[in-house]
C-alpha cells in the first residue's frame, strides 16, 4: 500500500511559549510532523540543514537576526514555503507585508490567551498543507519559467449545474433599470495563499483612471489595512481597506477587511460596498465566493472576475455565477500559481473563460475594459 510521507515542519520563534503552542496545535494534525523548533535564525539555519523541513513557520521579531533578514537569506540560498507568524502590532503587521515581497506565502496572527491551541490547530494545519503544495518556481519566477508559459487556453465550457446564489449575503437589486449602469465596468479579484505578491504584480500595472476594483484576499484581521497601505504606495490607483458604505468609483481599489465579507449594494446614492460578518464560506471570511456572487447578481455582464493562487475552492462557484451572467472571467495558470487550487477548480467547472500566467493578466484586463461592453446571453451551465 502506498504511503505518503508527512509534511515536515520547523518552527522558528524566540518565545518558548509560542513554540510550544504551535507544536501542540500540530501534535495531532494528520499528515504533519513537527521535526524541530529553533529560538533564532542561527539555530534555524543548522536545523534546516540537518532536518530538511518542507515548511517553515517564522517569527519576525527575534534576537541576533530579525525574521525579515533571515527570510531574505533563506530565499537566496534555499527557497522553501514560509508562513509568517506575526503579532498584530502595527510594526509587525507592516513587516509582514515586506515578508510577502521577500517570498513568504502565508501569514497567521501570533497566538495568545488560554484558547489559542484550539483556535489555531485547524487553521495552522490547513496553512501548512497549502504551503507544502506551493510551486517552487513561483517564489521567484525566472525568465526561463516565464518563457515556457503557454498561450492563454480556454477553460472547458461543458454544461455545468447552475449554482444557486449565495443569497443570504447578497441583497437583491432594486426594481427598475439603473440608467447607464450596463455600460459600467467593475473588476473583482480573489486570492489566497501566495496572493499578496501576486495581486501586487497585477494592480501595480493599472492606470489611475481604471474602473473600480474589489479584492478579497484571505488574510487575518489586522493585516489587511497594511496590505492596502503597501499597495497604495506602489499603485497609480487609490488603494484602501474597505469600510461599510464606501462608494465604488473609478480610480479606487477596495480590499475586504480580514474577518469580514465584502459585497456590493445599490443605493439611491450609487453603488457601495457592504462590509459585514457572517458564517464562513468555503472555510473563509472574507470569502471570494461571496464577493463574486454579489458582483454577478448586482453587476453581471460588465464585470470582470479574476481568480488567483490559493488552496481550496473558494471563488470557483461565485466565478461560475459571474460567467453565467456574461462577465469575462480569468483564472491564473498552474505554472505561475504558488498554489494551484482555487484557479484549478474554476477551470475544472468551466467558470474561467481564460487561463493566463500572472504576467499576462493585467494586460488582458486592460484589453477587456478598453472594448465596449456588448450584452450577450451566457450559455454556460444552462
Amino acid at each position: 500500500m502506498k504511503t505518503t510521507s508527512p509534511i515536515r515542519v520547523l518552527i522558528v520563534d524566540d518565545s518558548a511559549t509560542v513554540r510550544k503552542i504551535l507544536s501542540d496545535a500540530l501534535r495531532n494534525a494528520p499528515g504533519i510532523e513537527v521535526v524541530g523548533t529553533a529560538p533564532d535564525p542561527y539555530v534555524a539555519r543548522e536545523k534546516i540543514l540537518a532536518l530538511n523541513p518542507d515548511v517553515l513557520t517564522l517569527d519576525i521579531e527575534m534576537p541576533r537576526m530579525d525574521g525579515l533578514t533571515f527570510l531574505k537569506k533563506l530565499m537566496d540560498y534555499k527557497p522553501m514555503p514560509v508562513i509568517m507568524i506575526s503579532s498584530l502590532g502595527q510594526a509587525s503587521a507592516a513587516a509582514t507585508m515586506e515578508a510577502f515581497r521577500l517570498g513568504a506565502v502565508e501569514v497567521l496572527a501570533k497566538p495568545n490567551g488560554p484558547y489559542s491551541v484550539g483556535d489555531l490547530a485547524n487553521t495552522l494545519a490547513d496553512k501548512i498543507r497549502a504551503c507544502a503544495q506551493a510551486n517552487p518556481r513561483a517564489f521567484k519566477p525566472s525568465p526561463a519559467v516565464v518563457a515556457e508559459v503557454s498561450a492563454p487556453t480556454p477553460a472547458p465550457v461543458a454544461a455545468q449545474p447552475v449554482v444557486q446564489p449565495i443569497s443570504s449575503f447578497v441583497p437583491p437589486p432594486p426594481s427598475g433599470a439603473l440608467p447607464g449602469f450596463a455600460s459600467r465596468r467593475i473588476i473583482a479579484i480573489g486570492s489566497s495563499t501566495g496572493g499578496p505578491q501576486t495581486v501586487a504584480k497585477i494592480v501595480s500595472q493599472f492606470p489611475a483612471d481604471m474602473p473600480p476594483v474589489l479584492i478579497t484576499q484571505h488574510m487575518p484581521a489586522g493585516f489587511t489595512t497594511h496590505f492596502a497601505d503597501r499597495l497604495n504606495k506602489s499603485c497609480a490607483m487609490e488603494v484602501r481597506e474597505a469600510k461599510d458604505g464606501d462608494d465604488v468609483h473609478p480610480g479606487l481599489i477596495l480590499i475586504a477587511p480580514g474577518d469580514f465579507h465584502m459585497t456590493l449594494q445599490h443605493t439611491s446614492a450609487g453603488l457601495k460596498v457592504r462590509v459585514a460578518g457572517g458564517p464562513q464560506v468555503c472555510f473563509s471570511r472574507p470569502s471570494v465566493d461571496v464577493l463574486f456572487a454579489s458582483v454577478a447578481q448586482l453587476v453581471g455582464g460588465p464585470a470582470l472576475g479574476v481568480l488567483l493562487t490559493g488552496m481550496g475552492t473558494d471563488g470557483a462557484r461565485g466565478m461560475l455565477q459571474m460567467r453565467q451572467t456574461g462577465s469575462v472571467t480569468i483564472a491564473q495558470d498552474e505554472n505561475t500559481s504558488i498554489v494551484y487550487g482555487m484557479p484549478k477548480e474554476a477551470a475544472r467547472i468551466g467558470a474561467a473563460a481564460m487561463t493566463l500566467p500572472v504576467e499576462k493578466i493585467a494586460g488582458e484586463i486592460l484589453k477587456q475594459i478598453s472594448q465596449p461592453f456588448v450584452r450577450k446571453a451566457a450559455a454556460i451551465g444552462r
